[in-house]
């Protein structure tokens, strides 16, 4: 990485100088084993971790071990009843979670290290079925995720948003999958990084549909602010003809505020070093830059964070 420029500098000061001036509370003492929250078997956040974990433990710096879970809602709350010390969570499970905002009843105490990646919001039906189009779901069979993801949270907003009330299935990704292949279900939502291989691997065995989500997801990003952003899914992936337009969400690696900064930094060393590597495992083309990667909205850096990014651009 080149020397920082003014411009990268005015980037990043306001959320490092918010961080650096929360104190030392994360402290810069020795840590021998860290525990990372991922995400379900299978599913792109259990990927990503073990991918880091395999990155962290092949330095000799850290030893980290990947905890699967059902993902962001679960993640988060292991991280405050201190089961792990390290979670994947999307941006807007992160931010209920600081402000003790609907599924959290009271805040947690967490920090952010990095926005990662962006999700994106899939909405695929069988293209012989009779969901076309949102509005379509109305009273179907639909899977809107497991119990205790990210996902789940998502799509139960933009469902509310629509006005639309479902048949919900609380289904993880294969499950879903498996439901859609089988007829026992008319549509599935799932989030995460494009191409997603098991979707793909069904676009293979079933024609599919991918329903865009352009209308409500701009009323969400009005309502929640910038958790989300408009995205789309690129024509070619999965085969598509053309670009279909969705909802972005942000995932975020976050920490216990008492995981010491020295670990922290080590942490993101190796992130900033592998992130071609360790998101090739999420989402095709994505990249890692300082500038994204502290764009954490209501949840503050870790102070040890902030110490990496101020060190290493300035």
């Amino acid at each position: 990485m080149t020397a920082s420029s003014p411009r990268r500098r005015s980037l990043l000061g306001a959320a490092l100088m918010a961080a650096v001036s929360a104190g030392c509370s994360a402290g810069g003492g020795p840590v021998g084993s860290l525990r990372l929250a991922t995400g379900p078997e299978g599913g792109p956040y259990n990927a990503f971790g073990r991918s880091f974990t395999e990155a962290v433990n092949a330095s000799g710096r850290l030893t980290l071990t990947p905890v699967s879970s059902a993902a962001s809602v679960d993640n988060l709350q292991q991280l405050a009843d201190g089961s792990v010390d390290l979670a994947l969570t999307t941006a807007d499970v992160a931010e209920d979670a600081v402000l003790g905002h609907d599924t959290f009843d009271h805040p947690l105490g967490l920090t952010a290290l990095a926005r990662v990646y962006v999700n994106y919001l899939h909405l695929l039906a069988p293209a012989d079925g009779p969901v076309r189009e949102l509005a379509d779901l109305a009273g179907r069979r639909v899977a809107t995720g497991a119990v205790g993801s990210g996902l789940q949270v998502t799509a139960g907003r933009l469902l509310r948003q629509a006005a639309i009330g479902v048949r919900q299935q609380s289904l993880g990704l294969t499950e879903s999958l498996a439901a859609l292949r089988g007829g026992a279900l008319d549509a599935v939502f799932w989030s995460g990084g494009v191409p997603t291989p098991a979707v793909s691997a069904l676009t293979r065995e079933l024609p599919l549909r991918f329903v865009p989500l352009d209308a409500v997801a701009a009323q969400l990003r009005e309502r929640y602010g910038p958790v989300y952003t408009a995205v789309t899914l690129p024509a070619g992936a999965y085969g598509l003809g053309s670009p279909v337009a969705t909802l972005g969400v942000g995932n975020y690696l976050t920490a216990r505020p008492g995981v010491p900064g020295d670990a922290v930094r080590q942490l993101l060393g190796i992130l900033f070093d592998r992130w071609a590597t360790l998101l090739r495992s999420v989402t095709a083309g994505a990249r890692l830059e300082p500038r994204f990667a502290v764009s954490t909205g209501a949840v503050p850096l870790h102070p040890g964070a902030a110490a990496y990014y101020r060190s290493v651009y300035g």
